[in-house]
């Protein structure tokens, strides 16, 4: 069987001047998108959590180092293992080591812990209050993250066993590793690396 097909030809259109493209005016933006409403006062003042170096920002309080213990078992334990070295098998870092912090040269590679990495007590207080637990950030009481920076510091060595920290208490703790890190003067500023 043979199937033949043919071809109609079309006349082609006439030329013609070349179209003009006209752009239409992009819509400017609403003032307002309708979405959510302003935060009220009361609520960024719930988030407003942090604690900078100079301790601005830091809540009064207390806690000791026996409460937080209660606390770590009870808030923490679950990432960071029933003995606060967390690492393989919990999803948390370790927060205690008791490596010595003198060394720090090239072979030294301890896990950075609280008491051998962090250079103020004010950035360890500042972590936990505003982030911390990883399931409920930002919801211990200042008197909570009181207690449970003594309970770490105390398992650092930093602090007495029996250690009660307060507004006052925690300024005068002096971290292992704090002279280990120097100012950046790369760019001229006083950044720390």
């Amino acid at each position: 069987m043979i199937v033949l097909m043919l071809a109609c030809a079309t006349p082609a259109p006439e030329a013609g001047p070349e179209p003009v493209a006209t752009a239409s005016p992009r819509p400017s933006p609403p003032e307002r998108y309708a979405l959510g409403r302003a935060a009220t006062p009361e609520e960024v003042a719930a988030w407003d959590r942090d604690v900078d170096s100079s301790w601005n920002g830091l809540p009064a309080g207390k806690g000791t180092a026996a409460e937080g213990k209660a606390l770590y078992a009870a808030k923490c334990l679950m990432c960071h293992g029933p003995d606060a070295k967390g690492g393989q098998g919990w999803l948390g870092p370790n927060l205690v080591a008791k490596e010595p912090v003198s060394g720090f040269g090239a072979d030294y590679h301890p896990p950075r812990t609280v008491g051998n990495y962090w250079p103020y007590a004010s950035t360890v207080f500042d972590y936990i209050y505003r982030s911390m637990p990883q399931t409920a950030p930002a919801s211990l009481s200042a008197d909570e993250t009181y207690a449970l920076v003594a309970f770490l510091f105390a398992e650092n060595g930093i602090v007495a066993a029996d250690a009660t920290l307060d507004q006052d208490s925690i300024k005068q703790v002096v971290m292992p590793v704090q002279d280990k890190f120097v100012e950046d003067d790369r760019l001229g500023t006083n950044q720390f690396r």
